[in-house]
């Protein structure tokens, strides 16, 4: 896992960086709003640990313009107790907000339980009433789990998380069956049959690219 500190005081930044290497994450810092908008433009992160008030650009406008281009998960820290201040933080999509003088050990706990939380989240995936629980391993329609194929569910999950992308039968082969699979395209066709009857009504979402294969379509 990747951390970004942003804090202006480096004793802080120290404390919270030797934590982190302590659970083996990696660890970038930033002493300031711009530095940590230009680190998350040119990194990717797990997580943000964000200090509200820092010179240049305070944590608020930073996270503000992070928001705009990286949906990054974010803990704020702050002397700030005020309801106000952490009732704007959550609206400009933060996580989570820590008030100094704060517990490492508690930092650390509600990182892990940010990430986890995001985590989760990400490996659900909701279509009107088509919901597929990558966490679980679950397929639900309108709430009632359906049973697929071990080959049925490799084959939705990759048009989910390749939606409204059109797939070439050869890139579905390749991607769903492996690069040693001797099949061909009556393969795909089959397996796509019996998956679009398998999701019922929901069977609209797999559209039929004449010429080429299939795509998961969904606008949302």
């Amino acid at each position: 896992m990747k951390v970004l500190i942003v804090d202006d005081e480096k004793l802080i930044r120290d404390v919270i960086k030797e934590y982190c290497l302590m659970e083996n994450y990696e660890v970038d810092e930033a002493e300031n709003g711009y530095e940590a908008i230009e680190k998350c433009n040119n990194n990717n992160y797990d997580v943000i640990i964000m200090d509200i008030m820092m010179p240049k650009m305070d944590g608020y406008k930073a996270i503000e313009e992070i928001k705009k281009k990286k949906n990054i998960p974010c803990i704020m820290l702050s002397a700030r107790v005020e309801e106000y201040d952490k009732l704007y933080g959550f609206n400009l999509g933060i996580d989570d907000y820590v008030t100094k003088p704060f517990s490492t050990k508690e930092l650390m706990a509600r990182i892990k339980a940010v990430t986890n939380r995001v985590n989760k989240k990400e490996n659900l995936y909701t279509f009107e009433g088509l919901v597929l629980d990558k966490g679980a391993h679950e397929v639900l329609i309108d709430n009632k789990k359906i049973e697929l194929t071990p080959k049925e569910y490799d084959l939705l999950v990759y048009f989910i998380e390749n939606k409204n992308i059109a797939l070439s039968r050869n890139q579905l082969l390749e991607n769903v069956w492996g690069y040693d699979f001797y099949g061909d395209d009556r393969t795909i066709d089959t397996h796509v049959k019996t998956l679009r009857n398998n999701l019922g009504k929901y069977r609209k979402f797999i559209v039929t690219v004449r010429g080429m294969g299939y795509k998961f379509e969904y606008k949302d």
